[in-house]
Protein backbone atom coordinates (compact mmCIF):
# COMPACT_ATOMS: atom_id res chain seq x y z
CA UNK A 1 0.00 0.00 0.00
CA UNK A 2 1.42 3.37 -1.00
CA UNK A 3 0.21 5.28 2.06
CA UNK A 4 0.20 4.21 5.68
CA UNK A 5 -0.12 5.69 9.15
CA UNK A 6 3.37 7.02 9.69
CA UNK A 7 4.50 6.57 13.29
CA UNK A 8 7.91 7.76 14.43
CA UNK A 9 9.83 8.55 17.60
CA UNK A 10 8.18 11.95 17.97
CA UNK A 11 4.84 10.20 18.48
CA UNK A 12 5.99 7.64 21.05
CA UNK A 13 7.75 10.39 23.00
CA UNK A 14 4.36 12.07 23.45
CA UNK A 15 2.05 9.09 23.97
CA UNK A 16 3.13 5.67 25.30
CA UNK A 17 3.73 3.10 22.58
CA UNK A 18 1.23 0.79 24.28
CA UNK A 19 -1.58 3.35 23.82
CA UNK A 20 -0.77 3.78 20.12
CA UNK A 21 -0.51 0.02 19.66
CA UNK A 22 -3.98 -0.60 21.15
CA UNK A 23 -5.43 2.16 18.99
CA UNK A 24 -3.90 0.61 15.87
CA UNK A 25 -5.31 -2.78 16.79
CA UNK A 26 -8.77 -1.24 17.11
CA UNK A 27 -8.46 0.47 13.73
CA UNK A 28 -7.49 -2.80 12.04
CA UNK A 29 -10.47 -4.72 13.42
CA UNK A 30 -13.22 -2.08 13.53
CA UNK A 31 -15.48 -0.95 10.71
CA UNK A 32 -16.74 2.05 12.68
CA UNK A 33 -16.64 5.22 10.61
CA UNK A 34 -14.62 8.12 12.11
CA UNK A 35 -14.63 10.55 13.74
CA UNK A 36 -14.49 9.13 17.27
CA UNK A 37 -12.36 9.35 20.39
CA UNK A 38 -10.50 6.25 21.57
CA UNK A 39 -9.76 6.11 25.31
CA UNK A 40 -7.19 3.64 26.65
CA UNK A 41 -8.52 2.18 29.93
CA UNK A 42 -5.13 0.94 31.11
CA UNK A 43 -3.59 4.38 30.68
CA UNK A 44 -6.44 6.07 32.57
CA UNK A 45 -5.94 3.67 35.47
CA UNK A 46 -2.17 4.03 35.62
CA UNK A 47 -2.32 7.83 35.51
CA UNK A 48 -5.04 7.97 38.18
CA UNK A 49 -3.02 5.68 40.46
CA UNK A 50 0.16 7.70 40.08
CA UNK A 51 -1.17 11.10 41.21
CA UNK A 52 -0.78 11.88 44.90
CA UNK A 53 1.11 8.69 45.75
CA UNK A 54 3.94 10.70 47.31
CA UNK A 55 1.71 13.20 49.15
CA UNK A 56 0.69 12.17 52.67
CA UNK A 57 -2.97 12.28 53.69
CA UNK A 58 -4.00 13.05 50.12
CA UNK A 59 -7.26 12.19 48.38
CA UNK A 60 -7.73 12.41 44.62
CA UNK A 61 -10.97 13.88 43.27
CA UNK A 62 -11.08 13.48 39.50
CA UNK A 63 -12.25 16.69 37.78
CA UNK A 64 -15.26 15.42 35.82
CA UNK A 65 -15.16 18.37 33.39
CA UNK A 66 -11.99 16.99 31.77
CA UNK A 67 -13.85 14.02 30.30
CA UNK A 68 -17.36 13.26 31.51
CA UNK A 69 -18.05 10.18 29.38
CA UNK A 70 -19.95 7.75 31.59
CA UNK A 71 -17.74 4.77 30.69
CA UNK A 72 -14.61 6.72 31.61
CA UNK A 73 -16.24 7.71 34.89
CA UNK A 74 -17.09 4.06 35.59
CA UNK A 75 -13.43 3.11 35.24
CA UNK A 76 -12.41 5.81 37.73
CA UNK A 77 -15.30 4.98 40.06
CA UNK A 78 -14.25 1.32 40.26
CA UNK A 79 -10.87 2.53 41.49
CA UNK A 80 -12.56 4.20 44.47
CA UNK A 81 -11.40 7.72 43.62
CA UNK A 82 -13.37 10.83 44.44
CA UNK A 83 -14.88 13.27 41.96
CA UNK A 84 -14.91 17.07 41.65
CA UNK A 85 -17.98 18.57 39.96
CA UNK A 86 -19.53 21.94 39.17
CA UNK A 87 -23.09 21.32 38.02
CA UNK A 88 -26.27 19.32 38.42
CA UNK A 89 -25.51 17.62 35.09
CA UNK A 90 -22.20 16.26 36.34
CA UNK A 91 -23.86 15.21 39.59
CA UNK A 92 -26.58 13.36 37.67
CA UNK A 93 -24.01 11.30 35.76
CA UNK A 94 -22.23 10.34 38.98
CA UNK A 95 -25.54 9.50 40.64
CA UNK A 96 -26.40 7.22 37.72
CA UNK A 97 -23.34 5.06 38.46
CA UNK A 98 -23.84 5.08 42.22
CA UNK A 99 -21.05 7.37 43.44
CA UNK A 100 -21.52 8.04 47.15
CA UNK A 101 -21.98 11.71 48.18
CA UNK A 102 -18.96 11.60 50.49
CA UNK A 103 -16.73 11.00 47.43
CA UNK A 104 -17.92 14.15 45.68
CA UNK A 105 -16.74 17.73 46.20
CA UNK A 106 -17.40 20.91 44.25
CA UNK A 107 -14.76 23.59 43.78
CA UNK A 108 -16.70 25.92 41.50
CA UNK A 109 -16.87 29.11 43.63
CA UNK A 110 -20.11 30.28 41.97
CA UNK A 111 -22.87 27.67 41.94
CA UNK A 112 -26.25 27.78 40.23
CA UNK A 113 -29.38 27.57 42.35
CA UNK A 114 -30.46 24.42 40.56
CA UNK A 115 -27.14 22.80 41.42
CA UNK A 116 -27.39 23.85 45.06
CA UNK A 117 -30.80 22.21 45.32
CA UNK A 118 -29.52 19.02 43.69
CA UNK A 119 -26.42 18.99 45.91
CA UNK A 120 -28.52 19.35 49.04
CA UNK A 121 -30.83 16.56 47.97
CA UNK A 122 -27.93 14.22 47.16
CA UNK A 123 -26.07 14.98 50.40
CA UNK A 124 -22.93 16.79 49.23
CA UNK A 125 -21.06 18.57 52.02
CA UNK A 126 -17.83 20.08 50.55
CA UNK A 127 -17.91 23.39 48.66
CA UNK A 128 -15.55 26.14 47.51
CA UNK A 129 -16.51 29.82 47.68
CA UNK A 130 -14.93 33.24 47.14
CA UNK A 131 -17.64 35.78 47.96
CA UNK A 132 -20.11 36.75 50.67
CA UNK A 133 -22.98 36.19 48.27
CA UNK A 134 -21.93 32.56 47.91
CA UNK A 135 -21.75 32.19 51.69
CA UNK A 136 -25.34 33.37 51.93
CA UNK A 137 -26.44 30.98 49.18
CA UNK A 138 -24.75 28.04 50.94
CA UNK A 139 -26.28 29.09 54.26
CA UNK A 140 -29.73 29.07 52.70
CA UNK A 141 -29.44 25.81 50.73
CA UNK A 142 -26.78 23.80 52.59
CA UNK A 143 -26.52 25.07 56.20
CA UNK A 144 -23.59 23.67 58.15
CA UNK A 145 -21.71 22.54 55.03
CA UNK A 146 -17.92 22.31 54.90
CA UNK A 147 -16.44 25.21 52.94
CA UNK A 148 -13.01 26.21 51.67
CA UNK A 149 -12.12 29.63 50.28
CA UNK A 150 -10.40 30.01 46.92
CA UNK A 151 -7.17 31.99 46.88
CA UNK A 152 -5.85 33.67 43.76
CA UNK A 153 -2.32 32.45 42.98
CA UNK A 154 0.22 32.97 40.16
CA UNK A 155 -0.51 31.10 36.91
CA UNK A 156 2.68 31.93 35.01
CA UNK A 157 3.82 28.98 32.93
CA UNK A 158 0.33 27.52 32.65
CA UNK A 159 -1.01 27.11 29.13
CA UNK A 160 -4.59 27.61 30.33
CA UNK A 161 -4.53 30.26 33.13
CA UNK A 162 -7.38 30.25 35.65
CA UNK A 163 -6.43 33.07 38.02
CA UNK A 164 -8.67 35.96 36.88
CA UNK A 165 -12.20 34.60 36.97
CA UNK A 166 -12.05 33.18 40.51
CA UNK A 167 -10.15 33.64 43.75
CA UNK A 168 -9.45 36.36 46.31
CA UNK A 169 -6.39 37.83 47.98
CA UNK A 170 -5.33 37.09 51.56
CA UNK A 171 -7.18 39.82 53.42
CA UNK A 172 -10.47 39.07 51.72
CA UNK A 173 -9.97 35.30 52.14
CA UNK A 174 -9.54 35.75 55.88
CA UNK A 175 -12.63 37.94 56.07
CA UNK A 176 -14.67 35.42 54.08
CA UNK A 177 -13.71 32.45 56.27
CA UNK A 178 -14.71 34.40 59.38
CA UNK A 179 -17.96 35.44 57.69
CA UNK A 180 -18.71 31.83 56.73
CA UNK A 181 -18.34 30.75 60.34
CA UNK A 182 -20.60 33.59 61.49
CA UNK A 183 -23.26 32.42 59.03
CA UNK A 184 -23.26 28.86 60.35
CA UNK A 185 -21.01 27.16 57.80
CA UNK A 186 -17.96 25.08 58.70
CA UNK A 187 -14.81 26.77 57.31
CA UNK A 188 -12.38 23.88 56.95
CA UNK A 189 -9.70 25.11 54.58
CA UNK A 190 -8.64 26.76 51.36
CA UNK A 191 -8.11 25.95 47.72
CA UNK A 192 -6.20 27.35 44.76
CA UNK A 193 -5.43 26.48 41.15
CA UNK A 194 -2.00 27.02 39.56
CA UNK A 195 -3.55 26.90 36.07
CA UNK A 196 -4.41 24.05 33.73
CA UNK A 197 -1.48 22.42 31.92
CA UNK A 198 0.99 24.01 34.35
CA UNK A 199 4.54 23.58 33.07
CA UNK A 200 6.14 25.67 35.83
CA UNK A 201 6.70 23.53 38.92
CA UNK A 202 7.42 26.62 41.02
CA UNK A 203 3.81 27.79 40.72
CA UNK A 204 3.03 25.32 43.48
CA UNK A 205 5.78 26.86 45.64
CA UNK A 206 4.27 30.34 45.34
CA UNK A 207 0.75 29.03 45.92
CA UNK A 208 1.70 27.07 49.03
CA UNK A 209 3.64 30.03 50.45
CA UNK A 210 0.49 32.11 50.14
CA UNK A 211 -1.69 29.34 51.54
CA UNK A 212 0.60 29.09 54.58
CA UNK A 213 0.13 32.79 55.36
CA UNK A 214 -3.66 32.39 55.35
CA UNK A 215 -3.46 29.16 57.36
CA UNK A 216 -1.50 30.91 60.12
CA UNK A 217 -3.76 33.96 60.10
CA UNK A 218 -6.81 31.80 60.61
CA UNK A 219 -5.15 29.99 63.51
CA UNK A 220 -4.61 33.34 65.22
CA UNK A 221 -8.22 34.30 64.45
CA UNK A 222 -9.49 31.18 66.21
CA UNK A 223 -10.28 29.00 63.18
CA UNK A 224 -8.20 25.85 62.81
CA UNK A 225 -8.11 24.77 59.16
CA UNK A 226 -7.73 21.10 58.25
CA UNK A 227 -8.10 20.86 54.45
CA UNK A 228 -5.61 22.07 51.84
CA UNK A 229 -7.10 21.67 48.36
CA UNK A 230 -4.29 22.12 45.82
CA UNK A 231 -6.57 21.84 42.76
CA UNK A 232 -5.22 20.40 39.53
CA UNK A 233 -2.79 21.67 36.93
CA UNK A 234 -0.65 18.57 36.38
CA UNK A 235 0.48 18.77 32.73
CA UNK A 236 0.64 16.16 29.97
CA UNK A 237 2.79 15.93 26.85
CA UNK A 238 1.26 17.45 23.72
CA UNK A 239 4.18 18.43 21.48
CA UNK A 240 6.98 18.55 24.03
CA UNK A 241 8.13 17.04 27.31
CA UNK A 242 6.83 18.52 30.56
CA UNK A 243 7.62 18.09 34.25
CA UNK A 244 6.39 14.66 35.36
CA UNK A 245 3.80 13.80 38.01
CA UNK A 246 6.34 12.25 40.37
CA UNK A 247 8.52 15.38 40.40
CA UNK A 248 5.52 17.61 41.04
CA UNK A 249 4.28 15.35 43.85
CA UNK A 250 7.71 15.21 45.51
CA UNK A 251 7.95 18.99 45.40
CA UNK A 252 4.45 19.47 46.80
CA UNK A 253 4.94 16.81 49.48
CA UNK A 254 8.13 18.43 50.73
CA UNK A 255 6.55 21.87 50.88
CA UNK A 256 3.44 20.66 52.71
CA UNK A 257 5.49 18.68 55.24
CA UNK A 258 7.60 21.77 55.88
CA UNK A 259 4.79 24.31 56.15
CA UNK A 260 1.59 22.62 57.36
CA UNK A 261 0.52 20.44 60.32
CA UNK A 262 1.13 16.69 59.97
CA UNK A 263 -2.54 15.77 59.88
CA UNK A 264 -3.48 18.25 57.16
CA UNK A 265 -5.83 16.63 54.65
CA UNK A 266 -4.78 17.28 51.08
CA UNK A 267 -7.32 17.29 48.25
CA UNK A 268 -6.06 16.96 44.65
CA UNK A 269 -8.27 17.61 41.61
CA UNK A 270 -6.52 16.25 38.50
CA UNK A 271 -8.41 16.09 35.22
CA UNK A 272 -6.16 16.50 32.20
CA UNK A 273 -3.41 14.39 33.78
CA UNK A 274 -5.75 11.42 34.26
CA UNK A 275 -7.33 11.23 30.82
CA UNK A 276 -5.36 13.48 28.46
CA UNK A 277 -2.74 11.19 26.97
CA UNK A 278 -5.06 8.19 27.19
CA UNK A 279 -7.08 9.61 24.30
CA UNK A 280 -6.53 9.41 20.54
CA UNK A 281 -8.99 11.27 18.33
CA UNK A 282 -9.57 9.49 15.02
CA UNK A 283 -10.71 11.48 12.00
CA UNK A 284 -10.44 11.57 8.22
CA UNK A 285 -9.11 14.11 5.77
CA UNK A 286 -12.09 15.72 4.08
CA UNK A 287 -10.35 18.15 1.73
CA UNK A 288 -7.19 20.01 0.62
CA UNK A 289 -6.66 23.40 -0.95
CA UNK A 290 -3.92 25.89 -1.84
CA UNK A 291 -4.85 29.44 -0.95
CA UNK A 292 -2.19 32.05 -1.62
CA UNK A 293 0.98 30.79 0.01
CA UNK A 294 -0.86 28.42 2.37
CA UNK A 295 -1.77 24.76 1.96
CA UNK A 296 -4.99 23.97 3.79
CA UNK A 297 -5.91 20.55 5.15
CA UNK A 298 -9.55 20.04 6.14
CA UNK A 299 -10.42 17.23 8.55
CA UNK A 300 -13.75 16.00 9.93
CA UNK A 301 -13.22 17.32 13.45
CA UNK A 302 -12.47 20.86 14.46
CA UNK A 303 -12.69 23.60 17.02
CA UNK A 304 -16.43 23.23 17.52
CA UNK A 305 -16.77 19.45 17.81
CA UNK A 306 -13.86 18.62 20.07
CA UNK A 307 -10.73 20.72 19.59
CA UNK A 308 -11.81 23.94 21.32
CA UNK A 309 -8.58 24.16 23.32
CA UNK A 310 -6.62 24.71 20.11
CA UNK A 311 -7.88 28.30 20.00
CA UNK A 312 -6.48 28.83 23.51
CA UNK A 313 -2.97 27.69 22.68
CA UNK A 314 -3.00 23.90 23.03
CA UNK A 315 -1.12 22.22 20.16
CA UNK A 316 -1.40 18.55 19.28
CA UNK A 317 0.81 15.91 17.65
CA UNK A 318 -0.67 14.05 14.67
CA UNK A 319 -0.25 10.67 13.00
CA UNK A 320 -1.27 10.88 9.35
CA UNK A 321 -1.95 8.26 6.73
CA UNK A 322 0.09 9.70 3.89
CA UNK A 323 3.07 9.63 1.55
CA UNK A 324 6.67 10.04 2.70
CA UNK A 325 7.14 13.67 1.68
CA UNK A 326 5.86 16.34 4.06
CA UNK A 327 4.43 19.83 3.72
CA UNK A 328 3.44 22.69 5.99
CA UNK A 329 -0.30 22.85 6.48
CA UNK A 330 -2.95 25.05 7.96
CA UNK A 331 -5.08 22.43 9.68
CA UNK A 332 -8.77 23.20 9.89
CA UNK A 333 -12.08 21.64 10.85
CA UNK A 334 -15.19 20.93 8.77
CA UNK A 335 -17.48 23.82 9.77
CA UNK A 336 -18.30 26.93 7.74
CA UNK A 337 -16.77 29.20 10.40
CA UNK A 338 -13.39 30.82 9.68
CA UNK A 339 -12.56 30.53 13.39
CA UNK A 340 -12.43 26.75 12.95
CA UNK A 341 -8.62 26.58 12.57
CA UNK A 342 -6.85 23.92 14.64
CA UNK A 343 -3.18 24.57 13.84
CA UNK A 344 -0.91 26.53 11.51
CA UNK A 345 2.45 25.70 9.93
CA UNK A 346 2.14 22.09 11.06
CA UNK A 347 4.41 19.72 9.14
CA UNK A 348 2.59 16.56 8.05
CA UNK A 349 2.85 13.89 5.34
CA UNK A 350 0.81 14.59 2.20
CA UNK A 351 -2.46 12.66 2.69
CA UNK A 352 -5.07 11.63 0.17
CA UNK A 353 -8.71 12.63 0.61
CA UNK A 354 -10.27 10.09 2.96
CA UNK A 355 -6.98 9.28 4.71
CA UNK A 356 -6.97 8.78 8.47
CA UNK A 357 -5.50 11.35 10.84
CA UNK A 358 -4.97 10.55 14.52
CA UNK A 359 -4.77 13.34 17.09
CA UNK A 360 -2.66 12.34 20.09
CA UNK A 361 -3.17 13.39 23.72
CA UNK A 362 -6.77 14.32 23.00
CA UNK A 363 -8.53 12.62 25.91
CA UNK A 364 -9.11 15.79 27.94
CA UNK A 365 -11.34 18.76 27.19
CA UNK A 366 -12.35 17.51 23.76
CA UNK A 367 -15.74 15.84 24.09
CA UNK A 368 -16.49 18.02 27.14
CA UNK A 369 -16.29 21.11 24.93
CA UNK A 370 -17.83 19.55 21.82
CA UNK A 371 -21.03 20.94 20.35
CA UNK A 372 -23.19 20.21 17.32
CA UNK A 373 -22.46 23.56 15.70
CA UNK A 374 -23.26 23.58 11.99
CA UNK A 375 -25.04 20.23 12.41
CA UNK A 376 -21.89 18.16 12.90
CA UNK A 377 -22.51 15.40 15.46
CA UNK A 378 -20.46 15.07 18.62
CA UNK A 379 -18.16 12.09 18.02
CA UNK A 380 -18.53 8.95 20.11
CA UNK A 381 -16.10 8.00 22.86
CA UNK A 382 -14.93 4.37 22.75
CA UNK A 383 -12.94 2.64 25.49
CA UNK A 384 -10.21 0.25 24.37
Amino acid sequence: MKNRLRIDKTHTEIVPRSVIRRAMKFLKTSELEPPYLLMDKARVKSRARSIGKKIKNSTVFYAVKANSDVEVLKVINRMGLGFEIASEGELAVLASIGVEPERIITSNPIKSFRFLRAAAEYGLTYFAFDSKDEVRKLRDYLPGSNVYVRLVVPNEGSEWPLSKKFGVELDEAEELLLYAKKKGLNPIGLTFHVGSQCTNIYNWNSALDKAKILWDRMEKAGIRLTVLNIGGGYPIRYTKNVVDIQSIDRNISGLISEKFPKKTRVFIEPGRAVVGDAGIYVSRVAGKASRGDEDWLYIEVGVFNGLMESIGGIRYRYIVEGAKHTKKWTLTGPSCDSMDVIDRDVVLPEPEIGSLILILSSGAYTMSYASEFNGFAIPKTILI
